[in-house]
């Protein structure tokens, strides 16, 4: 007996382990391995960070070595200058010759303006990928959110099912026994109807939430651990809008992003301005050619040559000042779309500290109605039951009750990723900012 009982338990203990639901961290890790989006901009990191190499290298010394091994054979035909008389002649050699060249850039701004410039779009790289490691964080919570807000809804949409179902049930058996009109069952049956539609809305919506949030994490998502009841969220701090606003004006990774690249279009108004100067190398290079042919002695030649060579443009069909006027045109633009992004990044930090703040608001203020709405149910009943309320009452109580319940889960998601928006438009939002929000759930 002792064996099958140990064989339950030890399965029950698996099946338990297995049951677990998965909470937000586990869910980003996931997304950290899985999502396409994100590793696209892991790989544009590891690119950018191969630019400044690059840039650099039109600054070091160029080497190059060049040859030839040759075995040549020629044959000629013709009258002799001499005796008219047609001779042959063949010849026959073999050369070998090679070259090392060596040129050290001395003065040129156009190299030296690629190599600044490529420093800046590494650190653009890693800006960018900084904001999408915030985009990925705010992809997760918005997408593990929205599965809970649909589980919610059909919660109680569910439950709401079963309390009109009870309520449908009793008007037929007090219609049957004359208590009650068939006006009541009526009113009673259309309320079923109308929530077994809103059934099938909400089980098709958690279907379409739960395959976003797969996308995000590249697998089907299990069970996620809900919220827990009655949690408190905190308030932003610093509690005023206004150091949000100036962190989002300077520190967005895309405001950031945005101003390096209006550095990157003055270095490329300065490179293209090189067009008009001169280059100056210093070069050297070594020849060493040795030939030898049928019946002739080797002839060995060497030589070595070391000195500056210089390159000064004196016209180039005027392509160089078009090229620096679009620069100019394109550092513009660069600064104007810099602009926009300020203002973009201050517009979000406005609207997620007030919708934050506002949220909190309003979940203190439904976490009262839902508590008058339970109340104003219960009376309802108890009206129903000695008379002096009609099913109508209950159901529109009822109603009343679960509309509450499904905003006030709303408006606490809502709260909680407002929250998480502000600190991806201040770009301060890091991966340690899901801890405390993952400590809010149930698990």
């Amino acid at each position: 007996m002792q064996r099958p009982l140990i064989a339950v338990l030890i399965a029950s203990a698996f099946l338990t382990l297995n049951a677990q639901a998965a909470d937000l961290i586990q869910v980003y890790q996931q997304a950290l391995a899985n999502d396409a989006t994100y590793a696209s901009a892991r790989s544009s990191l590891v690119a950018g960070e191969e630019r400044i190499i690059q840039g650099r290298s039109g600054l070091l010394p160029n080497i190059s070595a060049s040859g030839s091994n040759l075995r040549n054979n020629s044959y000629n035909s013709g009258p002799d200058t001499v005796f008219g008389i047609v001779t042959d002649s063949r010849t026959k050699y073999h050369s070998n010759a090679y070259t090392i060249s060596l040129a050290q850039p001395l003065y040129d701004w156009n190299a030296w303006q690629t190599y600044q410039q490529s420093k800046l779009v590494q650190a653009n790289s890693e800006a960018t990928f900084s904001q999408a490691q915030q985009d990925l964080i705010l992809r997760v919570a918005q997408a593990y959110f929205d599965v809970l807000t649909a589980q919610d809804n059909l919660t109680s949409t569910q439950a709401q099912k079963v309390a009109t179902t009870e309520q449908l049930a009793s008007a037929k058996r007090n219609f049957e026994v004359g208590t009650q009109t068939i006006t009541d069952t009526h009113e009673a049956q259309a309320a079923y109807d109308l929530v077994v539609a809103q059934e099938f809305a909400a089980i098709n919506d958690l279907d379409n939430k739960r395959t976003a949030l797969a996308v995000v994490i590249g697998k089907s998502a299990g069970e996620l651990a809900p919220l827990r009841t009655g949690v408190t969220i905190e308030p932003p701090s610093p509690a005023a809008v206004d150091p949000w606003v100036s962190s989002a004006e300077s520190q967005n990774f895309s405001v950031v992003a945005a101003g390096l690249n209006l550095e990157i279009a003055k270095r490329e108004i300065s490179r293209s301005r090189a067009g008009h100067m001169p280059t100056v190398n210093l070069v050297a290079n070594k020849t060493h050619q040795y030939n030898t042919g049928v019946g002739q002695p080797g002839n060995t030649g060497n030589n070595t040559a070391v000195g500056v060579s210089w390159n000064i443009p004196l016209f180039s069909g005027f392509a160089v000042t078009s090229k620096v006027r679009e620069n100019i045109a394109l550092e513009d633009k660069a600064r104007n779309d810099l602009e926009a992004t300020k203002r973009q990044a201050a517009q979000i930090a406005r609207q997620s500290f007030l919708g934050m703040t506002s949220g909190l608001a309003q979940v203190k203020a439904l976490e009262a109605a839902e508590v008058s709405s339970k109340s104003s149910l219960d009376s309802n009943k108890l009206g129903y039951q000695v008379g002096v309320r009609i099913n109508i009452d209950v159901l529109n109580a009822q109603k009343l009750l679960y509309s509450t319940q499904k905003d006030l889960s709303k408006a606490r998601y809502d709260t909680i990723m407002n929250g998480l928006r502000l600190k991806s438009a201040a770009g301060s939002l890091r991966e340690e900012d899901l801890q405390p929000i993952n400590a809010l759930l149930q698990h």
